[in-house]
């Protein structure tokens, strides 16, 4: 095999050919065959080609040529294999093939790669071949909070057109929402407020997010709003969003007990939607004194009741493994406050000088604190406590222990009873979206931004990283690999840089083991050559750094 090169001059112009030949015998004859034109590649390329033709016998006298120079290139594997992923779901397309869209796609990988701040991505950029695998000309991390503010604006574009790509033809949607909310550092983000506050961060302000996703958790909207917005104050955005973004009639949004409530449920069906939602421990006693509900109808297995005036229909269980864990965790907080009592009786009894009344607001305190108010009775005489449980109220407060209510108006021919169950049961999807956007890699929280439209594109990047989490965390299933590890793994792909009388390309050896079988489960092909520009990106400006 050899490669055969010649140029031609017509009208003045030189055009030269390479072609990929090689020589055979035939009745005794020398010949030549063409296997392929690779006039397309580079004089470094076409260069390399013929030298290791030259030495394909002996590949190692490759490394005493002084005219070859091998240098380790950039982490691009990890960088490929997200572009191919965002271009299979549409994200690519979606954002376009501008330098905004570009640094938008940008964001998103570095949010899987390897989180932190801004100036972390252009650092990264760097180090991953960033610019030259998406084509980039150098960017700071100015240009990346200016993007940030391009997402925010486009937001709304880009979830339409990634609807319409990831539902095409199909029929009437089933959504689920969500709330959830993320702690800030520092105080002068411009929705930041104190509220009810889901991450244990005494003393921080935070945000709320609300996040909607189809009916298998795919995430297809998610908007951010005060740190002090109610769940229930969130579901009007969302139907604004699903009427107005995505344009579609049939609808059934699933929520909450904490979110849909009677004015919620109104909004839905005022707006032509449908809703499914679960009932408070109050709601269902309120239906079981109006003899809606009765408590024969709570069993193991499913049961309905549809009120045929306004059509809401109730799906009804008891989970008798619920039923016993309620059961346990409110036996074992009566005998903590049992123990607590004897505590605090040695406790007085070791002296005359120790306060009564401070004990007993103490132990009033962890009743409450254990929501046990009306079932136990705490007295004392002079200066022994005693706590009572009252077995009457008991029976009471436990006669729901494991029981459940789902409440919808879908018309039974759309979805039946076991259907409507388990499309509530669906919500858990949305819940792992915002343990792995809070909890996992993706880091959405602490948030460090202080705009609007900072905080809004930043929330809106990481669900878009989320969508390819999923996606990975599907294919990779029988590799026994979570996503952190597997992109970790094609992080370690690097580019060998091979220099040869000046020309040099970029050449992404074979991967093997783990990396191999990663690529292989995605479907993920690894170019031989990378195009590079050897495009520099500049990691922070000499100005006083600006408020984001």
């Amino acid at each position: 095999m050899y490669v055969d090169s010649s140029k031609t001059t017509i009208n003045g112009k030189t055009y030269q050919r390479h072609l990929f030949r090689e020589s055979y015998r035939e009745d005794g004859k020398v010949k030549n065959r063409t296997l392929g034109k690779i006039s397309k590649c580079s004089e470094g390329e076409i260069a390399a080609i013929k030298l290791a033709l030259k030495y394909k016998d002996n590949l190692a006298a490759l490394l005493h040529i002084e005219d070859v120079e091998l240098h380790e290139g950039l982490r691009v594997g990890v960088v490929y294999a997200l572009k191919t992923l965002a271009e299979r779901l549409g994200i690519s397309k979606t954002l376009g093939n501008t330098r905004q869209g570009k640094l938008a796609l940008w964001q998103i990988m570095a949010r899987l790669i390897g989180q932190g701040s801004r100036l972390g991505a252009v650092r990264m950029a760097a180090s991953y071949g960033a610019c030259d695998v998406l084509e980039l000309e150098r960017f700071t991390e100015d240009d990346l909070y200016a993007n940030l503010a391009w997402l925010t604006e486009h937001q709304e574009r880009i979830e339409q057109q990634l609807f319409k790509h990831n539902s095409a033809g199909a029929g009437p949607e089933l959504l689920l929402y969500d709330v959830t909310s993320s702690y800030l550092e520092g105080m002068e983000n411009v929705l930041a407020a104190f509220g009810y506050n889901r991450d244990g961060k005494k003393g921080k302000k935070q945000i709320v997010i609300g996040l909607l996703c189809t009916a298998d958790g795919d995430p297809v909207a998610v908007r951010v709003f005060a740190g002090n917005t109610g769940d229930k104050s969130t579901v009007a955005e969302q139907i604004r969003t699903v009427a107005n973004t995505f344009g579609i009639e049939e609808v059934t949004m699933v929520g909450d007990k904490g979110m849909i409530k009677t004015p919620q449920a109104k909004e839905l069906t005022d707006a032509g939607f449908y809703y499914i939602t679960s009932l408070s421990k109050p709601e269902i006693r309120t239906l079981l004194k109006a003899e809606v509900l009765q408590m024969d109808f709570f069993d193991s297995e499913l049961y309905e009741v549809e009120n045929k005036t306004d059509g809401v229909r109730y799906v009804l269980r008891r989970n008798p493994v619920r039923e016993a864990e309620m059961a346990k965790n409110r036996q074992e907080r009566v005998k903590k406050i049992q123990r607590l009592v004897e505590e605090k009786n040695s406790y007085l009894a070791g002296s005359l000088k120790r306060d009564k009344d401070v004990a007993q607001r103490s132990l009033q305190k962890k009743i409450s604190q254990y929501k046990l108010n009306d079932v136990l009775e705490l007295t004392h005489q002079e200066r022994v406590f005693t706590v009572t449980v009252n077995e009457e109220i008991l029976k009471g407060v436990a006669l729901l222990d494991g029981c459940y209510v789902i409440k919808t108006d879908v018309k039974k021919e759309l979805l039946s009873t076991e259907q409507v169950h388990d499309r509530y049961k669906d919500l858990a999807k949305v819940e792992h979206a915002f343990r792995t956007f809070k909890q996992s890699h993706l880091e959405i929280r602490p948030v460090h931004v202080r705009t609007e439209a900072s905080t809004r594109g930043n929330v809106f990047a990481v669900m878009l990283a989320y969508k390819i989490e999923r996606q990975l965390s599907e294919l990779w299933k029988k590799c026994e690999c979570t996503v952190p590890e597997g992109i970790d793994e094609l992080g370690a792909i690097r580019s060998t840089i091979v220099t040869l009388k000046g020309s040099s390309c970029q050449k992404i050896p074979q991967s093997k083991g783990l990396a191999a079988e990663l690529l292989a489960a995605a479907g993920i092909t690894l170019p031989s050559v990378i195009d590079a520009k050897n495009v520099d990106v500049v990691t922070r400006k000499k100005l006083a750094p600006k408020r984001k």
